[in-house]
């Protein structure tokens, strides 16, 4: 965990550079002379020597798109590989920013450098904005050392990023990591499928918390819609309304042509244990493979990852249901 010799800023928009318009607030580009500007100003922080990268058009992040995601695993490969940055500082709005936390943990499986993501829940410039104790904070605890991987820093900390979950809207200390419970066995190594230089392609994915009123219609409609991967939010354990027939039937029949069914706890501490009630065990016999306590948007991510590879259906319920970076198992 050495202090990095070439920073990676790369810049994609979200509150942090934000700027008032007609409309309110809006993303702005010329980031970089204003973040410069700023560390002129800045008394007693060690940072590394940096150089900045803009992606186009920078975007409020309640547009991030699975796009998004691997434009920014693009610019980061060629800022690792072609430019020699040893670390990598993600610039993003707070929207969105676990689950782009999340995405990349799984998109860059192997990579060798530290990324760390970060945003502000008030514009830089701004009265008592916390964007630059977050952007400065993030550049001097990749200086200080971080090891390879996905984090998210923010208010002061550094986060899991296929853990983290937007918890706050209205104070800084936004962001946490619950304690889900999460073990499960770890993959013994990582094949080349699996890794940041495989290239992958835009996946239909869907998600669909159970709740009472819930029709095997509106589930049959969402499964007309082409989606490949879907992300049952289950009660508790694991549990959903597994007396509907109907139901089962439009689970077991997608499953049947290919479609990965997901499951994760709507409980923010729960995980899924399928085996505990009747009712959940039912919907594993209906092709459902667990999560165990990953968040939403850690198993979103997972599945983008895993699908948007080209794995098969069996390939994929296999590597979904081991840890790959530390989102199942402590």
């Amino acid at each position: 965990m050495s202090s990095p010799t070439k920073l990676l800023v790369l810049y994609t928009g979200g509150t942090i550079g934000m700027q008032m318009s007609a409309d309110g607030l809006a993303p702005a580009s010329g980031f970089e002379a204003r973040v410069r500007a700023q560390q002129a100003l800045e008394q007693g922080r060690q940072l590394p020597e940096w150089s900045f990268r803009e992606l186009l058009p920078p975007i409020d992040s309640a547009n991030m798109s699975q796009a998004n995601w691997l434009a920014m695993v693009a610019a980061i490969r060629a800022g690792v590989e072609q430019d020699g940055c040893d670390a990598v500082l993600v610039l993003h709005g707070t929207d969105t920013l676990a689950y782009s936390a999340a995405a990349l943990s799984f998109l860059l499986l192997g990579l060798p450098v530290p990324v760390l993501l970060t945003g502000s829940m008030l514009p830089a410039g701004t009265k008592g904005s916390d964007a630059w104790d977050n952007l400065f904070g993030a550049m001097q605890a990749l200086q200080q050392g971080v090891a390879a991987g996905v984090q998210l820093y923010f208010n002061g900390q550094l986060l899991h990023g296929a853990r983290v979950s937007k918890l706050r809207s209205d104070a800084f200390d936004a962001f946490s990591v619950l304690p889900r419970q999460r073990h499960s066995e770890r993959a013994e190594s990582l094949p080349a499928r699996l890794g940041y230089r495989q290239p992958r392609h835009p996946v239909n994915l869907a998600v669909l918390p159970f709740y009472p009123g819930l029709q095997a219609a509106h589930l049959s409609a969402l499964l007309a819609s082409g989606v490949q991967g879907l992300l049952l939010e289950c009660y508790g354990s694991g549990t959903g309304p597994a007396g509907d027939a109907e139901l089962l039937a439009a689970l077991q029949a997608a499953h049947a042509r290919g479609v990965v069914l997901a499951a994760i706890s709507q409980c923010p501490h729960g995980h899924v244990e399928f085996g505990v009630y009747a009712a959940g065990s039912r919907l594993a016999g209906a092709g459902l493979v667990s999560a165990g306590g990953m968040t939403r948007e850690a198993a979103l991510g997972k599945l983008f990852a895993l699908l948007g590879a080209g794995l098969s259906q069996a390939e994929v319920e296999h590597w979904f249901a081991l840890d790959l970076c530390g989102e199942r198992a402590d």
